[in-house]
């Protein structure tokens, strides 16, 4: 019987990592070093520090004024905090006191929306001046820059030394990640807000004349296309074969990877723009709507799990780690709330102001910005 035990420890430690979405323990990176990660799926699987156990002893840790709203959502990685402003400037911040280590002003001035990508030792940031930023991540120093022909609200997915990114002149460009220069872009109908995702070789993208579009990573190519009933904003998560977005039609689709076909769709109703993006986690997609909730829905069958209401619309987009939903709305609230019911854990108001920035988790610290003009980070006390 000691044998038998054995033998079946063995298996689970080796399986159900995989089974969960999870990296081996000798793998796992716990950085947030994209909007959504490249896969989108804005899951954390090696957050050990905070949980359902402790999450509700979470505390103010410390914040960062820019002087400015924050509507970009924050990377982190090295112990560094990346975040843009409405002023047109990215902040690098240390993770553990929030001291600025250095800022860059880009040449737009405003309302900066795109969140910071990090790779090897490099940012990457697109801005409403039309331009996606290189810069060394340790000093902020420009490395090169590169033009679209409008604003740049998509934030950087890096896969395989090539960033990829979309541009208000309604293309996605994938450039060299090292050079800036442009491998290729493809046109779609509209405005592209949606952040790519990159998985198996494959790009994911919404775009405002209502399509989600799979190009081939390496040239561009059209695979396929799916139309929805409104523009999409959201930005797609991958996971498992399966391609998951929101749209402005208030639905939230299921698609199949391969080849588009609608798996299942589930009407969040609301009637606003759906901006929040899903979150997927061991096999659950978490979603904000405009009709003041998160959902909870099954992954595999689009069946209703839970919703938690906020009071007010919720765009920004949830993020997963070791059991807890962090989400804000745009009633100013960030919540925690149990993945598995919904109950809320904790909770933090940000003086009545909205919250569009989506929240980061990393290493025992949740960070989120403000349209309040800071930035804040949360640790246990």
């Amino acid at each position: 019987m000691k044998r038998i035990r054995i033998v079946v420890l063995i298996l689970c430690a080796c399986f159900v990592p995989v089974a969960w979405g999870q990296q081996p323990a000798s793998t796992c990176s716990n950085k947030w070093a994209q909007f959504h990660r490249y896969n989108m799926r804005r899951f954390n699987p090696c957050e050990k520090v905070l949980g359902v156990n402790n999450v509700g002893s979470l505390a103010l840790k410390w914040s960062y004024t820019p002087g400015a709203p924050v509507e970009s959502s924050p990377a982190v990685a090295n112990g560094v905090v990346y975040i843009g402003a409405d002023s047109g400037i990215l902040y690098a911040l240390k993770a553990s006191t929030g001291a600025k280590l250095w800022s860059y002003r880009t040449a737009s001035g405003g309302q900066d929306l795109s969140s910071p990508a990090i790779a090897n030792g490099v940012v990457y940031y697109g801005s409403i001046d039309g331009r996606v930023y290189a810069l060394k991540a340790s000093t902020g120093a420009k490395l090169w820059t590169y033009q679209t022909g409008a604003d740049v609200e998509s934030s950087p997915t890096v896969v395989n030394g090539v960033v990829y990114i979309g541009s208000d002149d309604g293309s996605i460009y994938a450039l060299n990640a090292s050079t800036g220069a442009k491998l290729w872009s493809y046109t779609t109908g509209a405005n592209v807000h949606s952040s790519p995702a990159v998985a198996n070789g494959v790009v994911y993208v919404g775009s405002q004349d209502n399509n989600v579009y799979a190009l081939n990573a390496s040239t561009g190519t059209l695979l396929w296309s799916y139309i929805t009933g409104g523009q999409v904003f959201s930005s797609p998560a991958v996971a498992n074969g399966v391609v998951y977005v929101g749209s402005d039609d208030d639905n939230v689709y299921a698609l199949n990877a391969s080849t588009g076909a609608n798996l299942w769709s589930y009407y969040l109703s609301g009637g606003y723009p759906q901006y929040s993006s899903p979150a997927v986690a061991n096999g659950v997609v978490y979603i904000g709507a405009g009709d003041d909730n998160v959902y909870a829905l099954t992954a595999a069958t689009g069946a209703f799990l839970w919703s938690y209401f906020t009071s007010n619309e919720v765009g920004d987009s949830p993020a997963v780690a070791n059991g807890v939903v962090y989400v804000a709305g745009y009633n100013g609230v960030v919540y925690a709330l149990h993945a598995r019911t919904g109950d809320e854990l904790w909770r933090y108001e940000l003086r009545g102001f909205a919250v569009s920035s989506s929240p980061a988790v990393a290493n025992g610290v949740v960070y989120v910005g403000s349209t309040n003009g800071n930035f804040y980070a949360f640790s246990l006390k």
